[in-house]
């Protein structure tokens, strides 16, 4: 899936592994998450992203240069996760927009699992 946009120079396509890439990137800097998550479908273990592959844990979808965006998430013990959603929610949001120059329309976070932090 990939974003077109048009200006009076030409246009601009972005393919959606880049959002994906850049908004987990700016997911796992938000207070309370510790990582991105990959749920195994064979045997619904879930696991925990390394850096470099951050984009397998979430879900991005462009219609009509709107972004909904979809993480997979595993948060600290301890904190509200109200608290963790409406900073995920706000830093994306904001940070994706600038990024891409199109409206992120929808964010969903899926908790699929809890860790504690030394």
């Amino acid at each position: 899936m990939k974003a077109r946009m048009e200006n009076d120079l030409g246009s601009i396509v972005i393919d959606s592994n880049v959002i994906a890439t850049y908004a987990g990137s700016v997911a796992v800097e938000c207070f309370g998450i510790v990582g991105m998550a990959v749920v195994n479908v064979k045997n619904g273990l879930v696991s925990l992203l390394k850096k470099d592959s951050l984009e397998k844990g979430l879900a991005v979808r462009i219609e009509d240069n709107r972004i909904s965006i979809d993480f997979h998430v595993i948060v600290s013990y301890g904190v509200s996760i109200l608290a963790v959603a409406d900073n995920l929610f706000s830093s994306v949001k904001y940070r994706v927009e600038e990024f891409t120059g199109m409206e992120v329309d929808k964010i969903t976070m899926h908790v699929e699992g809890v860790r504690v932090i030394d």
